[in-house]
This record gives C-alpha cells, sequence and structure tokens, in this order.
C-alpha cells in the first residue's frame, strides 16, 4: 500500500492541485483545488479513483476557487483549512474583483482542521500541522509512510510564503518552517503551492531565506 500523487498546475497564477490517493482502495483526495475543475477531474479520471474529499491548506483563492463546485459534484465534504481563514473564505467575492477572476461565492469547509487531526484517504492518513505565517489558518499535511509533505505556500523550493497580506507574520511563517517543517525530516519530499517540488533537506542547505545558514 501506497500514497500515490498527481500535481496539475491551475489558474492563471498555476497553483500546484494535488491529486492524492490510496493504490490499494482506490480512494483519492484533491488538495487545494484553485480553478480549472476540467482539468482536475480529467486527473481524477486518469488515476481510475474515486475522490472521497477535498482538502484545502490555506483560503486564498487560487487554492480554493473549485473547491466547492467539485465537492458539490461528488457529494463531499471540503476538509480545511484551520478556522483562523475564514475571513479569507468568508472574502472569496472581494478576492475575485481584486484578482479579475468569475465570481466564487464564500463558503464554510464541512471541517475546520486542528493540529493533530489527520486525513483519511483509503489506507493512508495524512497528519495535520497548523503552519501559520502566510495565513494565520494555513495547515500542512503530512505523511509518514510516503515522507511527503504538502506545504500550500508556507515553502517553496528556494523561497518561502509572502507574508504581507492581511494577518501575515513572517515571524510565525520562519517558526513554523523551522520547528515544525524541519522536524519532519530532511528526507520529506514536499509539494509546494507553487513551482517545483524540493526536500527539507535541500531547502536547510540551499534556500536563502530560511536555510540553516540564513540571517533571519
Amino acid at each position: 500500500m501506497a500514497l500515490q500523487y498527481k500535481i496539475i498546475p491551475v489558474t492563471p497564477f498555476m497553483q500546484n492541485c494535488s491529486v492524492i490517493w490510496c493504490d490499494q482502495s482506490g480512494e483519492a483526495a484533491v488538495v487545494d483545488p484553485g480553478g480549472d475543475v476540467e482539468m482536475i477531474e480529467a486527473g481524477l479520471r486518469e488515476t481510475g479513483c474515486k475522490l472521497v474529499r477535498v482538502v484545502l491548506t490555506h483560503g486564498h483563492l487560487d487554492h480554493v476557487g473549485a473547491a466547492r463546485v467539485l465537492a458539490d459534484a461528488h457529494k463531499v465534504s471540503i476538509d480545511g483549512p484551520q478556522r483562523e481563514d475564514a475571513f479569507w473564505l468568508d472574502s472569496l467575492p472581494e478576492q475575485c474583483r481584486m484578482f479579475g477572476f468569475p465570481r466564487i461565492e464564500s463558503f464554510s469547509p464541512d471541517r475546520w482542521l486542528e493540529e493533530g487531526d489527520t486525513i483519511e484517504v483509503g489506507g493512508e492518513s495524512l497528519a495535520v500541522l497548523h503552519t501559520p505565517g502566510h495565513t494565520p489558518g494555513h495547515i500542512t499535511l503530512f505523511s509518514t509512510t510516503a515522507r511527503l509533505a504538502i506545504v500550500g505556500d508556507v515553502l517553496f523550493s528556494g523561497s518561502i510564503g509572502r507574508t504581507d497580506f492581511p494577518r501575515g507574520n513572517y515571524a510565525e511563517l520562519i517558526s513554523s518552517i523551522r520547528n515544525k517543517l524541519w522536524a519532519l525530516g530532511d528526507d520529506v519530499a514536499f509539494i509546494p503551492g507553487h513551482g517545483p517540488m524540493s526536500t527539507f533537506g535541500q531547502e536547510r542547505a540551499t534556500n536563502s531565506f530560511v536555510g540553516d545558514f540564513a540571517d533571519y
């Protein structure tokens, strides 16, 4: 049994929507469906798996824009983010106007996620970490068995998340990375919200913003 994944860049911001699935049970989850529902549906069909939940790392438009449409179409729940991001989900119509996206109505998830919760996908279980900084309610998903993390906009290959949006906090972001992500192990590969994958070990060695040598 193993957790599998497929990355589908969506929206003009090329946000990394992740389809993750258990290859034994045939159950799948979609993480951060920001838009382009047809592309996500096509990716799901390619896996041959059944969607059982939609998961959100945080409330920004490019990560959540297709969540309600996808969840309603498959009659599944939306899980996450942590409830401190409620104001971002409430402001979706304003976010759409600001960035020139078609209107998306505000919504609340079926389940807010907290530190210590788990996301079940067939026989696979992903731990939920509360990793604020980019947004106050940002969460990260971690699979111990796959040694894989889905980090949203906390950390990128060679960079870190922005903290200049409302309720962003640079000190919290650095703490989330150093105290929560690094603790998972250098061997852990991660899917960021944008751009290529990397490993925590690679970022500790080379990331000028938050590497072990960085002067914050």
